[in-house]
């Protein structure tokens, strides 16, 4: 695929289309203008430190400049959804301020939204969350909408399945969906009474039905689904595959995999903006109707870098009393770390970062092991008083903990899928150890080295003793040599494993692959406990200290290493280096 940066590329369609009824014959231009993943970057402010980064205030400044360049009503202004989740904004009220009215509706209402795709993580809050925020959404004239969440009770949408807008004197369809493979990333509890149908296995009859129902002008598909292959093999992944095959769309917005993408074809265009307000994604749509007819379609598109220094002044002062309240409960102080955690150093080993997640989460009963992995790539916390912002470094999402029952036999070969996808096989100290590659970032757009998969599926063990040869292939290279207490470790023996209600549900596909159906995960389930975040807290308000000696313990954690040091050692430096620079 080819990121298009260039100003305006326009693409005619030489078809002639029927257009409805109520379209008179002339020239039409309308402006689309579509965000997504933006994970709750409301404020222009880190909280800590006085910096600034990207935002929806400096967003605003590019979407109000277009609307006033182009005119108010002849621009439309959408978003593919994962609002609710990211920043401690978003979880200031979702979980601890929920008599203020929820600040993300007040955002919609006033940047002007016409229409919002729900979003995975925006399921991840739980109905609590979204079906409140959703009847603020009613009220700002943009709810959440989601034609593939399907009730169980009578089979029609929970959300709104699609909108009707007037814009550029044109009547607009336009039709949300959220990313269908829901299970695989959360437990089902957080989306009870519904499931989740692939996009593509029903878009075009959505489509057709929408435009016998309303006659439109122009439909829009706004998908939460990543743009994938185009191959129809990646449930989550279905953007390409509806623009490969859906017939009388005009327009589609996508999300998900944070990739900025757009691109022209003679009948549609499609919008990926990326993610966290680092751009908006723009597009112009031309029509010349003759004789009740399009004799002529293009379209155009780009995308907008947006530059944090641009917030807009208006918008972060009326907004200023929300923003005081987040920043007050985000400084406020939780406990003292007597050391500094590295999230980079998981990469190579144990380290007292991953340490203390395996800590708290074995502390769970009635947990025997642990499986874990680093979800914030390369940060430091500094030793010292800690404070409520530090623990979204420390642990960012929303995960619940799991403990389900595994085998001894399973969890070896867990282990094994996982460090396949965190290692190479490695024969001397020059080769790499780290699974990674030199490539350009379709996030940043700069070119580097970086994982070929993602770390946040880089699990570990703890609770048991093991080594890890980087000189063996997949199969071969996880040797457990007992328990943490020096008990014998029996592959037949079924143990209490500890992990994230996100690995639970599918995600990482790490236990569906060694044979684990987590369609079935219930079954397994011995325990459930709440959010990760949540448990390291209530550990810090019974003792606020958080002490190496305590995150190290042998006995509790066990050990696990790569080997032979000869090669692992110096091939990881230099891994590390390339990764991370000195």
């Amino acid at each position: 695929m080819k990121y298009i940066f260039k100003l305006f590329i326009p693409v005619i369609c030489l078809a002639f289309l029927s257009c409805s009824r109520s379209l008179k014959d002339g020239d039409y231009t309308l402006t689309v203008l579509s965000t997504n993943d933006v994970h709750s970057t409301w404020f222009d402010s880190t909280y800590v430190g006085g910096g600034i980064k990207n935002s929806i205030f400096a967003m605003n400044y590019y979407i109000d400049s277009v609307r006033t360049a182009d005119g108010p009503q002849n621009v439309l202004l959408i978003d593919a959804g994962d609002c609710l989740q990211g920043d401690n904004a978003a979880y200031y009220f979702n979980y601890v301020d929920t008599e203020t009215p929820h600040l993300f509706p007040r955002i919609i209402e006033y940047m002007k939204y016409d229409a919002i795709a729900m979003g995975n993580h925006d399921i991840e809050t739980g109905h609590p969350v979204y079906d409140r925020v959703q009847k603020a959404l009613v009220k700002a004239h943009a709810p959440f909408m989601a034609a593939n969440a399907v009730r169980n009770d009578n089979g029609k949408s929970y959300f709104p399945a699609y909108k009707m807008v007037r814009k550029a004197g044109l009547r607009i369809a336009i039709i949300g969906y959220n990313n269908a493979n829901i299970k695989a990333w959360l437990s089902e509890e957080l989306w009870s009474g519904m499931h989740f149908e692939s996009i593509a296995s029903r878009i075009q009859s959505d489509v057709d039905y929408v435009r016998g129902k309303e006659h439109p002008d122009i439909v829009i598909a706004a998908m939460h689904s990543a743009c994938g292959q185009g191959d129809g093999t990646i449930l989550e992944a279905e953007a390409l595959d509806a623009f490969n095959l859906v017939k009388g769309v005009d327009w589609l917005i996508c999300g998900h995999d944070h990739r900025p993408y757009v691109e022209t074809r003679d009948t549609c265009a499609l919008l990926n903006s990326g993610s966290h307000s680092r751009y908006v994604a723009h597009g112009k749509m031309h029509l010349t109707v003759k004789d009740g007819a399009v004799a002529s379609k293009s379209f155009e598109t780009d995308l907008i870098p947006v530059k944090a220094e641009k917030a807009d002044p208006v918008m972060r002062a009326h907004f200023r009393k929300d923003f005081e309240a987040v920043r007050a409960f985000t400084l406020q102080e939780v406990g003292i770390l007597n050391m500094d955690l590295r999230t980079r150093d998981s990469y190579a080993g144990m380290c007292d970062y991953i340490n203390l997640i395996h800590t708290i989460c074995l502390a769970q009963e009635p947990a025997e092991l642990s499986i874990a992995a680093p979800l914030t790539y390369n940060k430091t916390i500094k030793s010292g008083i800690l404070i409520f912002n530090d623990l979204f470094t420390i642990y960012p999402f929303e995960n619940q903990l799991y403990v389900i029952k595994m085998t001894g036999d399973e969890v070896v070969r867990y282990l094994e899928a996982s460090y396949d996808r965190w290692i190479v096989t490695a024969s001397k100290p020059g080769d790499h150890v780290l699974n990674i590659i030199e490539k350009d970032n379709p996030r940043t757009m700069q070119k580097g080295w970086s994982f070929a998969n993602a770390q946040y599926n880089f699990d570990s063990v703890a609770g048991i003793n093991y080594t890890v040869d980087v000189t063996k292939p997949r199969g071969k290279r996880i040797n457990v040599t007992s328990m943490a207490d020096g008990s014998a470790f029996d592959p037949a023996r079924t143990y209490n494993v500890a992990l994230t209600s996100y690995r639970a549900s599918g995600g990482g596909a790490l236990l569906d692959e060694i044979g684990i159906e987590t369609d079935l995960i219930d079954e397994r389930v011995v325990a459930r406990y709440p959010e990760i975040r949540n448990l390291l807290f209530q550990r810090l308000q019974e003792d606020p200290s958080i002490d190496p000696e305590e995150v190290s313990d042998p006995s509790i954690l066990g050990h696990w290493s790569f080997v032979p040091q000869e090669i692992a050692g110096p091939a990881l430096d230099n891994d590390l280096t390339l990764l991370f620079g000195r």
